[in-house]
Order: C-alpha cells, then sequence, then structure tokens
C-alpha cells in the first residue's frame, strides 16, 4: 500500500492532480478541500489511499491525515463509495462532516450531491460513535451547541429575519465556533445580515 507521495507538483485540477516523483508521474484523485490546500508548482506531500479493483487502481490523495482519515471511515459504510467520500469531501469541509455526523445532523449530509436520506441516515448510524470516539467529542457538548444553534435561529426569525438565509450565516458562524453561545451566535448574525 502507497502511504504518502513527495515529489513534484506537476498537473493540478480540481479532481486530479499529477506528482512527479523519480521520474515517475502519478495521477491522484483529490477532493476540492485537498485542492485548495496544494501550492503551486511546488513539492508537496500527499496522504495517499489506494483503492485496488478489478478493473482499476486507483489513487486518493489528502492534504491532511486527518482528512484520509475520515475518507476511510466514509468508505466504510455500506452504499458509500470512493467517488461519493471524495464527493462529501469536496461539498463540505471535514470538520463539518465529522460534526454533522456526531450531531446526527442528517438534512446536510442529505445536502451533499448524490446522497438520499436512506444513505445520510446510515452514514450517521455506521459513524456516529467512532467519530465521538476519534475525535475525543462530548456528545453533551454537541447537544448544547445544537440547541444554542436553533435558539438563535428562531430568535433570528422573530427579529425577521427568513430563515433560509439565516440558517445559512447561522451555520457558518457555528462552523467556525461550535460552542458559541445563543448571544454570540445572534450578535455575529445580526452584522452578517
Amino acid at each position: 500500500m502507497i502511504a504518502h507521495i513527495h515529489g513534484r507538483l506537476v498537473e493540478k485540477t480540481p479532481t486530479e492532480v499529477v506528482i512527479e516523483c523519480n521520474g515517475v508521474g502519478y495521477a491522484i484523485h483529490i477532493s476540492l478541500h485537498t485542492y485548495a490546500l496544494l501550492p503551486e508548482g511546488e513539492n508537496v506531500k500527499l496522504y495517499t489511499y489506494m483503492q485496488i479493483k478489478e478493473d482499476a487502481h486507483t489513487l486518493f490523495g489528502f492534504a491532511e491525515k486527518a482528512e484520509r482519515e475520515l475518507f476511510k471511515l466514509l468508505i466504510s459504510v455500506s452504499g458509500v463509495g470512493a467517488g461519493t467520500a471524495r464527493t462529501m469531501l469536496s461539498s463540505l469541509e471535514p470538520k463539518q462532516i465529522i460534526n454533522s455526523i456526531a450531531t446526527g445532523d442528517v438534512a446536510t449530509i442529505q445536502s451533499i450531491k448524490g446522497i438520499g436520506a436512506k444513505t445520510a441516515q446510515r452514514v450517521i448510524l455506521d459513524l456516529k460513535d467512532k467519530v465521538l470516539k476519534i475525535y475525543a467529542i462530548d456528545e453533551v457538548t454537541l447537544v448544547a451547541s445544537n440547541s444554542n444553534k436553533e435558539e438563535a435561529l428562531q430568535a433570528l426569525e422573530v427579529l425577521g429575519f427568513l430563515r433560509k438565509s439565516a440558517e445559512k450565516v447561522v451555520e457558518k458562524i457555528f462552523n467556525e465556533d461550535p460552542l458559541a453561545t445563543v448571544e454570540t451566535i445572534i450578535k455575529k448574525a445580526l452584522k452578517n445580515l
């Protein structure tokens, strides 16, 4: 198994890179998250996961070890293949996916293109305990944080803001600071609405 590749970045697209290592160019599939973290035309190191199938050997690359580990967790779920896992990591930040799984947020997981309600529920069901254990997330803290988020949304609605636009702003604030108080969320949201 190839654990990582260190070499010169030769080609870079949002879905694939080619890294030259000792005269060999490795085509490596990447997520948009990794794409955003890669420098232009420099020496890079990608943590990799090699998927071997009957008809293909595919290499997936990640700028961060944590993203690779999350990818491995996602593909362990029945019905989630490597392509779907890569789409998930391209649609949401790894931290958002982890928080969504830990809090049981089906809507966020389902908002990813190609993920239906059943798949989203299966991802949460299969991975919630693993995510809470691996990332040492305190379930009590998450429940309190989620209720803070909901309370802030309700307050913003009372103030006359549309729920859809308020949700986007509150979600962004919540992702930056998952432990924010209701007051903090509302104050920051009012500045951005």
